[in-house]
């Protein structure tokens, strides 16, 4: 008896005996980095004959009967497998369901298709689309955009942490950062540096978009797969239309820059230097510093909106959030505590919000407002925590980010993305892409 064949769009939970015809798009390995990398899974995005996406997982025990087997773009016959509802988190496809192999899983290369089937499925997303997706770790969709400008952190040879921050131009020409870490930013690195060509288009794919502040940042994913100017089908008309507009644009190698070591100055340095040198896209410095006193009259934390991270204001009954228009919002406890520093050289005062607080701590806002047990008080009114308030008097050194922001008349505000106690050694360039961990100075004159 012939075994019958089906959509995904057919499947149901449950075994699945039928055959589904598909193209396999790209795979990716999913490790567990609590136990030193060790392989999970691998995951796969596959595509139908109408041209819908499946998720599909191969556990790591299950794994050498297949790997061989797996090739991206490669047309593939599948049957006896499982079909079970997806994670709604973090979601590769629109479909709810997703397929596990498992050992009665037949998975045979397939060069004659019951159908044609397209070799690409992507879900492009435009800028208003990803800010709608932004912050809620829901969907991971593609980008498609022009290649505006490329930083990296990457050394030769590579250390442990490596990032590369890309702009990219989207279709209605917002520019929003592309970032990538580690492995990824690595070969990003490379392959970028190493062509002849001048590639103007980028397609990435399973994106994690982000809301910092009033900026949508993409964060690259174990899932994302980057791809150049005619590499794909869907890039090849926006790369000619790019090059029949002639931008001008310097090689891709050219735009490939580094960021310098991370250098020590003096508040009155750095004062000296956004006020006579002239704008810079980002630059890093140290700072060392006594807190010689933490402002408890301005409070230590306050009630976040979980989905945009702006402060919510209290009614009597619930929270309301301005930027999201919404009159329930669910609300976040977070840290923000103002400290004046004082070098040699000059005063200046920095406000401290969650992530660095929390890090260096290693105890959250929530968890904090637990220790206090000052009951009927709300949070954001609590006395300050005595970990918070003992920073008084000690002596730390900051790793701040100077941005074309601070160059503006009566802007001096500074991005510092790590507190580095003195027993600690003073860091490699890094990165912050959580609102929660930004510092503000105010240089006072």
């Amino acid at each position: 008896m012939a075994i019958s064949k089906v959509f995904f769009s057919d499947l149901k939970s449950g075994k699945c005996s039928s055959v589904v015809e598909a193209r396999l798009l790209w795979f990716w390995e999913a490790r567990n980095v609590k136990r030193g990398g060790e392989l999970m899974w691998v995951d796969m995005l596959l595509i139908d004959v109408n041209s819908t996406l499946m998720q599909a997982t191969i556990n790591a025990n299950r794994l050498p009967k297949f790997r061989e087997r797996l090739a991206a773009w490669t047309m593939y016959s599948v049957s006896g497998f499982d079909v079970a509802r997806c994670a709604q988190n973090f979601k590769l496809a629109d479909s709810s369901l997703m397929i596990r192999f498992d050992d009665s899983t037949e998975f045979d290369v397939l060069s004659d298709p019951f159908s044609p089937i397209h070799a690409e499925g992507f879900r492009f997303r435009n800028q208003t689309e990803l800010v709608g997706l932004a912050n809620t770790n829901t969907q991971l969709p593609d980008i498609i955009g022009e290649i505006v400008a490329v930083k990296s952190t990457v050394s030769d040879p590579p250390e442990d942490k490596n990032r590369v921050m890309v702009t990219v131009k989207l279709e209605n020409d917002v520019s929003v950062t592309l970032s990538l870490f580690d492995a990824q930013a690595v070969s990003f690195h490379q392959k970028l540096g190493g062509m002849r060509s001048d590639p103007k288009v980028i397609v990435a794919t399973s994106i994690n978009p982000k809301m910092v502040g009033e900026r949508l940042f993409l964060n690259a994913t174990s899932g994302t797969h980057v791809y150049y100017d005619k590499e794909t089908h869907a890039g090849e008309p926006l790369f000619h239309r790019l090059v029949a507009r002639d931008t001008g644009l310097p090689s891709a190698a050219a735009l490939l820059k580094s960021y310098a070591k991370v250098e020590p100055v003096t508040i009155a340095e750095l004062t000296n230097f956004i006020t006579t040198d002239p704008p810079q896209h980002e630059i890093d410095f140290l700072i060392t510093e006594r807190v010689s006193r933490v402002e408890a009259d301005k409070g230590w934390c306050y009630v976040a909106c979980s989905k945009c991270s702006k402060k919510l204001q209290r009614t009597v009954t619930s929270f309301e959030c301005a930027r999201c228009n919404n009159l329930h919002a669910v609300g976040s406890l977070r840290y923000r505590v103002e400290m004046v520093v004082t070098d040699d050289t000059a005063e200046g005062t920095f406000v401290c919000f969650d992530g660095v607080m929390t890090k260096f701590h290693n105890l959250r806002a929530s968890e904090a407002v637990q220790l206090l047990a000052e009951e009927g008080v709300n949070p954001e009114d609590s006395v300050m925590p005595p970990f918070v308030a003992g920073m008084e008097g000690k002596t730390y050194t900051f790793q701040v980010r100077v941005t074309s922001y601070n160059f503006t008349v009566n802007h001096q505000t500074f991005t510092v993305s790590r507190i580095i106690n003195e027993v600690e050694r003073a860091p490699a360039p890094d990165f912050v892409d959580d609102v929660s961990a930004i510092f503000v100075m105010i240089f006072r004159h």
